[in-house]
């Protein structure tokens, strides 16, 4: 493999460059094969050169920060304190609300314990080899979304489609979280306003207290109950103060997409808090972010137990808990159940967002992070599951309540509607499952971002002053989502900008571009590099074959079976929101072929040489460490030759 490498490195260049730090990087490197004899990642004598990964200044000092020398110098990459601080922040951002409460509408709708079946097969044709793909380019690159695509520069558009989907997705996801705080704000009311219908927002519809049981045996056409002077044909069209709450006073909804109306001054607060949150959060690295994860990870799996335990002893909770584990055989041949299985484990898993890459990347490079893929398979996996238990047993409380099956409380539009019902009463759920999320969004993003500026640019606040940029840019974005009608705009974003088509085309193209461009067995023999052993073969079968094939597949069921975008089943946006959405989409998903072509295109040569050239892997000068017992057999070739040096030169390019 070196010697294929030095080959061509030979045949493209004839002459090294005749910089002076050049030579003397190379004639140290000819006195001391293994370079890191000093623990400093470099030779004294090349210490001042700036050929770090294109910094222009010195090596890395291993306590962290700039070292010492000429010129801005070259920071050394942030690693995590402990490791347990990575596998907290992974499962902070890969569990989260389509764990708790996604999962368990499409365990209930596909067929109950039939869904486990094509779920768990998906998991490891297609979650578990990808989640372990990004986790492990992230580690051996030492790069965020974007340079780690440096292993095959050509295809370094897919780096820039995760940056817009991750951009995308704190953009509008934020808005969870200024809705769940302006929520708990309203909690410390002294009479929850969603609890009454007196309220100034409420209509004439609103009704606080409806018991099907009592118009089950009445004539809906003349009934009363209660003496509410409401007939019970009134009180079914009825609305909850939790619905009308929701729609009349924190979305304040307009007629559509085309009347934005009013700021809604008090969520607008609310949102400008929680961005000022995230950046205090974020500002300073993964140094800061990896001690929040221990709450915001864990809290939520407290408050499940308690959930949980509180719900088995409700009555009802056994025939809901039944209702979401009896299998429904009949179901597991619909193509529907499979695609709904595919597109959950790709959506929990948070896979294609380029975050996990990130998150990998301030791994220590001989972290096993094989291992760490199947633990937090297994947590994010497990969580769904456990959380379809807590769900199902509230949900089968709340059918006999009111004296209906638990398949009216458990529709699509009804699951959407008792949301809101577990919001009120469990905020502190919701706001430690989004919140890490948040921060592990905009730490990706940032990541990628500052990957792209490498030492020479060098600037003490240069993370703050990125940090700062973002949210503001965020925020300025968000302000269309607090308006009137801010909820349309919500919707075109989470419909499209993140969908499951966009993950699905990122997921495709990365199993591409590392089994058949840079090489699955090279990328596991640089994965035995880094661990000390080579992973199971399945995983090189799955990123060649079963994977690519599942994950388009998939996406060709969405494309084929496309429906234009609703608001409640009722309000059909129109043909140019339905561009926008789209526009949304494709900014993402056209980043990996435009940026191929362009590449392609501006290269010079014939197309063998072109494409050769963009597919050779540009290697960071931390790589030099991991490499040196490759350099150092090489060194014992005839002293005419120039290979060692050759090779040496070409890491650092």
């Amino acid at each position: 493999m070196w010697w294929s490498r030095a080959s061509r490195f030979l045949m493209e260049k004839q002459t090294l460059p005749a910089s002076s730090c050049s030579l003397v990087l190379l004639e140290e490197t000819k006195k001391s094969p293994l370079l890191l004899t000093n623990g400093g990642g470099y030779p004294p004598a090349a210490a001042n050169c700036g050929l770090a990964a294109g910094s222009g200044g010195a090596g890395p000092d291993k306590k962290g920060g700039v070292a010492a020398g000429a010129g801005p110098g070259y920071q050394e990459r942030e690693t995590w304190t402990r490791q347990m601080d990575f596998i907290m922040s992974c499962v902070g951002f890969a569990v989260g609300l389509g764990n708790v409460w996604r999962f368990p509408y499409l365990c209930y709708k596909n067929g109950g314990g039939v869904f486990l079946i094509p779920y768990l097969l998906i998991v490891f044709v297609g979650g578990i080899p990808i989640f372990f793909l990004e986790i492990a380019l992230g580690q051996f690159m030492k790069a965020g979304s974007i340079n780690v695509w440096n292993i095959a520069p050509l295809f370094k558009g897919l780096g820039y489609a995760s940056m817009v989907i991750v951009f995308f997705c704190n953009t509008y996801y934020i808005m969870v979280l200024a809705w769940g705080f302006y929520y708990l704000i309203k909690s410390f009311s002294s009479t929850l306003p969603w609890s009454t219908c007196d309220n100034d927002w409420n209509t004439a519809s609103c009704i606080e207290i409806f018991h099907h049981q009592d118009c089950k045996n009445a004539s809906l056409a003349n009934t009363t109950v209660g003496g509410s002077n409401m007939t019970c044909a009134e009180l079914a069209d009825g609305r909850s103060p939790i619905i009308e709450f929701w729609e009349n006073k924190v979305l304040n909804i307009s007629s559509g997409l085309d009347e934005p109306g009013n700021l809604n001054w008090e969520l607008m607060l609310c949102l400008m808090a929680v961005w000022v949150l995230v950046y205090f959060c974020v500002w300073k690295g993964v140094k800061s972010t990896g001690k929040i994860v221990y709450f915001t990870a864990t809290f939520p799996y407290v408050v499940l137990i308690i959930l949980l335990v509180r719900g088995v002893t409700l009555p009802g909770a056994y025939d809901g808990i039944m209702y979401y584990v009896k299998p429904d055989w009949s179901k597991l041949g619909e193509a529907q159940v499979w695609i709904d299985a595919g597109t959950q484990i790709f959506f929990s898993y948070a896979i294609g967002l380029g975050a996990l890459t990130a998150l990998g990347s301030y791994n220590r490079f001989n972290n096993d992070c094989y291992k760490d893929a199947f633990v937090l398979a297994l947590i994010n996996s497990g969580t769904s599951f456990f959380a379809g238990f807590v769900v199902f047993s509230i949900l089968g409380f709340m059918a006999a309540e009111q004296g209906v099956d638990i398949s009216q409380v458990a529709e699509s539009g009804t699951v959407r509607t008792q949301k809101l019902t577990f919001l009120t009463i469990h905020i502190f759920l919701l706001l430690s499952f989004s919140l890490y999320l948040q921060f592990v969004g905009v730490e990706g993003f940032i990541t990628g971002i500052l990957d792209l500026f490498p030492g020479k640019y060098y600037h003490r606040y240069k993370r703050e002053i990125a940090v700062a940029i973002c949210c503001l840019l965020c925020f300025i974005i968000d302000l269309s989502m607090v308006t009137q009608g801010g909820m349309y705009v919500f919707q075109l974003f989470d419909y499209y900008s993140a969908s499951g088509m966009t993950l699905l085309w990122q997921a495709f193209w990365e199993c591409i571009v590392v089994a058949w461009v840079y090489g699955a067995d090279r990328f596991m023999d640089d994965v035995a590099r880094m661990i000390g052993y080579r992973p199971f073969p399945w995983m090189k079968w799955c990123w060649s074959f079963i994977t690519p094939c599942v994950c388009m597949g998939i996406f060709l069921f969405h494309l084929v079976n496309y429906k234009p975008l609703t608001y409640n089943n009722d309000y059909v946006y129109p043909w140019w929101g339905e561009v926008i959405g789209w526009c949304l989409a494709l900014s993402s998903m056209l980043c990996i072929p435009v940026s191929l072509l362009y590449k392609l295109f501006r290269a010079k040569g014939t197309f063998k040489e072109r494409w050769t050239h963009l597919t050779t892997p540009v290697w960071g000068a931390h790589h030099l460490e991991y490499m040196a017992p490759d350099i150092k057999s090489l060194s014992s070739m005839s002293p005419g030759t120039d290979d060692n040096k050759v090779i040496i030169f070409e890491s650092v390019m």
